[in-house]
């Protein structure tokens, strides 16, 4: 994609997301903080913090580890090993509080199987959600340019699947 078809279906992206129920229903958001090709979040941040939302970004660790610490807008951010803006200070909270984390995503199907970097962050970070019977929370939303669908994943066993998936596609 070039950089302007990418933010324009960005900007559509993070529409379709806050304006979903799952948005508006939500006070704990954890976001990702974008890299150059993947969607731009800043958006979905933005918003949330004008509609009074708390928004946590993930912090990963070498050992695999991932935690989610808040941000406001005159938060210090620093890349860390991988490149990824991380920040610097800001309260810390379990994912098990969150109400809706938007998870980056490299490929995704119509059954809401995704593919993320493939460090297996996200899948650690949430398998308690592995053997619940019903949505209750966090709800993990993927989203992804709607050139990055694929007909099908075939999901390992420690995958955990999203809730919703956003695309710049109805």
């Amino acid at each position: 994609m070039s950089a302007e078809n990418r933010a324009l279906a960005s900007e559509i992206i993070c529409e379709n997301v806050t304006s979903s129920r799952e948005f508006s229903s939500a006070s704990l958001i954890a976001c990702y903080l974008p890299m150059h090709d993947e969607v731009d979040t800043r958006l979905i941040i933005e918003r949330a913090w004008r509609a009074n939302k708390r928004i946590f970004v993930p912090i990963t660790r070498n050992n695999g580890e991932m935690f989610f610490r808040g941000i406001r807008p005159d938060t210090t951010l620093k890349r860390n090993q991988m490149m990824i803006w991380e920040p610097q200070s800001g309260d810390f909270i379990s994912p098990r509080e969150l109400q809706l984390v938007i998870t980056p995503t490299v490929a995704f199907d119509k059954y809401r199987h995704r593919i993320g970097m493939g460090g297996g962050y996200y899948d650690r970070c949430f398998s308690f959600l592995q053997h619940r019977n019903h949505w209750i929370k966090p709800k993990l939303a993927g989203i992804a340019f709607k050139c990055q669908e694929i007909e099908e994943i075939t999901p390992n066993t420690w995958d955990i699947r999203l809730y919703r998936m956003f695309s710049e596609a109805k």
